[in-house]
């Protein structure tokens, strides 16, 4: 009888022993990347055709694995992303480029599409500001003289 029992009480143990792991191993934190950007939009204001047009978006890794961006992509030709080639390591600092076509006089309003393995997988950045011509003046800037006085 007292064989029965201890062989009872083993069994108890053992099943509860592994129901204990299994939830260990549910409720242990899984490695993840995070992406925090200092900012997702970068204001270009007014800026004159043909100035610089390269803008810099920087990171941080803040998760606890490696970060891969995979994938950015802009919302048409006349910005052109270059995405960081190798991992970020947690707690490093990446920066994705933008280099938007400054010969185009318009209004800037851009996307940017990362794509990466983080706890947030995509991620829109967003560039906006005013390409000018100098060389053009606009009909609604005020003249010195009436068209009368001329």
């Amino acid at each position: 009888m007292k064989y029965q029992f201890k062989i009872k009480m083993m069994k108890n143990l053992v099943v509860i022993l592994f129901v204990g792991l299994l939830s260990l191993g549910t409720f242990a934190q899984e490695k993840v990347a995070k992406i925090e950007f200092k900012t997702d939009v970068i204001d270009y204001g007014t800026i004159e055709k043909g100035s610089n047009g390269v803008r810099v978006f920087e990171f941080t890794n803040t998760g606890n694995a490696p970060l891969i961006i995979s994938n950015v992509k802009s919302t048409c030709g006349c910005t052109v992303p270059k995405k960081p080639e190798g991992p970020i390591m947690p707690g490093e600092t990446g920066e994705i480029e933008v280099k938007y076509d400054t010969n185009r006089v318009n209004p800037i309003r851009k996307t940017i599409t990362v794509t990466s393995n983080a706890e947030t997988p995509t991620v829109a950045l967003k560039i906006k500001g005013l390409v000018v011509d100098p060389s053009k003046t606009s009909v609604l800037e005020k003249k010195d003289k009436s068209v009368m006085e001329q």
